[in-house]
């Protein structure tokens, strides 16, 4: 019981984080402590959907 309580109070709750649109997979998603300082610039969720992007 004890230790549950710990791993609550320990655990982060991630609400309310910036969310955008993949240009390649057009899926959602989610804001990351790697993309603190260029965040403005992230298009792509992935390293994946990035090599795979999309030529118009």
């Amino acid at each position: 019981m004890r230790l549950c309580i710990q791993l609550e109070i320990l655990a982060h709750k991630k609400v309310n984080l910036p969310q955008k649109i993949c240009l390649t997979c057009e899926k959602p998603f989610t804001w990351r402590k790697k993309w603190e300082k260029k965040w403005q610039d992230v298009t792509y969720c992935s390293e994946r959907c990035r090599r795979n992007k999309k030529t118009l």
